[in-house]
């Protein structure tokens, strides 16, 4: 163990524990750190930009996470057969979610092309005018959210693990009962793969809130803030003002905040999550 315990102490407790001390001092890297106390969160409390970011976050979580985890759990239920070519289909709808984000994003900022992007292109086909996707700030985040369906693979596959795990005696049992296919899907499949949906829902959480790549790439925040997402605004603190103490106050805000809702799934998980052998409370 001690090579892990090493690595872990040298690369992960011992530079979260020196973020806590930059946390509390001013520090640009350039010239020696000075102490301020609260004197960073006390700042961010009062910085319009901190809630700005807070509430795109907060939007996109709340949002994007239900619809990518219904998409992927429909995906994955349309997969879960057992007919000809369907490793095909599972590996295309895969692929995304592996693919380099870079990439990805470059590829959407062409998609959402205002002038000649295929979605325009394609709403002014049937009749819809086009929609200023990363120029509008009101359609600025929702682009962002569509956009995530692309890589709702990863958790397509875990869905997929999980309904193949389904005993298929207990679906013959529920047709015996006279149960139609949603009272199936309802009564058998939703509470036997409760476990696996609580856990992409936990990770699609941690994950949004630390949505960066698309927003930094597509838009840097804009337009007009539309996209300044948390880490974003972190980003932008830390190595373009180099303000490397009042980021790592925010950084610490933000771990909270994750923290608070992962525990808060976990609190109710005993309400809804099914695990084979015990009982939800």
């Amino acid at each position: 163990m001690a090579p892990w315990l090493a690595g872990f102490f040298l690369l992960t407790a011992g530079p979260m524990l020196m973020a806590v001390y930059i946390g509390l001092t001013t520090w640009d890297m350039l010239t020696p750190a000075r102490f301020v106390g609260a004197g960073n969160f006390i700042r961010l409390w009062n910085e319009p930009e901190f809630w700005v970011s807070l509430y795109n976050t907060a939007y996109y979580t709340f949002l994007s996470v239900p619809l990518h985890l219904a998409a992927a759990l429909v995906v994955a239920l349309a997969l879960n057969t057992g007919l000809r070519g369907m490793s095909f289909f599972r590996t295309c709808f895969y692929i995304p979610s592996v693919t380099p984000a870079v990439a990805s994003a470059l590829l959407w900022v062409y998609l959402f092309n205002t002038e000649f992007g295929i979605v325009n292109l394609a709403l002014q086909a049937i009749g819809l005018p086009g929609i200023g996707w990363l120029t509008d700030p009101r359609a600025a985040k929702p682009a962002l959210i569509i956009m995530g369906f692309w890589t709702i693979g990863a958790a397509m596959v875990i869905f997929l693990a999980g309904l193949q795990s389904v005993p298929e005696t207990l679906y013959e049992a529920g047709s015996i009962d006279g149960a139609g296919s949603f009272q199936r899907f309802r009564h058998i499949t939703l509470p036997m793969i409760s476990p696996v949906v609580f856990f992409n829902l936990v990770l699609g959480i941690i994950g949004s809130f630390q949505v960066f790549n698309n927003a930094f790439i597509m838009t840097n925040g804009g337009p007009r803030n539309a996209t300044l997402f948390l880490v974003l605004y972190i980003y932008n603190h830390a190595f373009m003002n180099f303000r490397m103490g009042y980021a790592a106050a925010l950084a610490w805000v933000l771990f909270a905040i994750v923290m608070i809702f992962t525990i808060i799934q976990f609190r109710l998980a005993g309400r809804w999550v099914y695990y084979e052998g015990g009982s939800r409370e």
